[in-house]
């Protein structure tokens, strides 16, 4: 994939117990400044990926690196979707030599941002006090979110779950939600 247009922006990561291996993050913050990103500051919009989570196959990767696949939408094993704080997402690590490396590293704590790479639909620019702030207001594809070593947005995270806030969440938000028993069949189904 060698896209010149493609944006990668980073947030943070969570991580848990010795028996979970449930990885989640949010890989944008919505309305939080970025870093400056060589001459501006940037936001991002509620509402900014929801067409894109619908029309993307998302891959999670580490450090936006193609070699280091650790889930994807396609296949099941990656879920992404958007809630009041962020764009979110949770993927079961792989007993890969790169899964059990990111999942070390972030139950360490050395490993504890996300970022995403994405193509832009729909922007806007102003100037305020002498900064330039651009409002990304719709993602047209969204590449990868990625647990990274130096991300864009600070606020932007990732962590191991633990495997009770897993249940809790699953039993309160996601009972009902077809999206979600699609993926656990899926992931209990390559676990067996």
């Amino acid at each position: 994939m060698k896209n010149k247009n493609i944006e990668k922006r980073a947030a943070t990561v969570e991580a848990a117990q010795e028996e979970s291996r449930m990885i989640s993050g949010y890989a944008a913050v919505f309305d939080s400044d970025s870093e400056d990103l060589g001459g501006f500051t940037e936001r991002i919009e509620r509402g900014a990926f929801a067409e894109a989570i619908k029309v993307s196959d998302v891959r999670a990767l580490f450090n936006h690196d193609n070699n280091m696949i650790l889930a994807r939408t396609a296949s099941g094993t990656l879920r992404i979707y958007e809630d009041e704080r962020g764009l979110k997402y949770e993927f079961e690590a792989p007993h890969t030599t790169a899964g059990n490396d990111v999942l070390q590293m972030i139950k360490r704590g050395d490993i504890n941002q996300s970022s995403f790479g994405f193509t832009v639909e729909k922007d806007s620019w102003t100037k305020r006090d002498g900064t330039t702030y651009r409002t990304i207001k719709k993602v047209k594809q969204l590449y990868d979110v990625s647990p990274v070593t130096f991300p864009a947005y600070p606020e932007a995270s990732v962590a191991v779950r633990k495997l009770e806030e897993i249940n809790l969440e699953e039993n309160r938000t996601f009972e009902n939600d077809p999206a979600t028993l699609e993926v656990k069949a899926a992931l209990y189904f390559h676990q067996a």
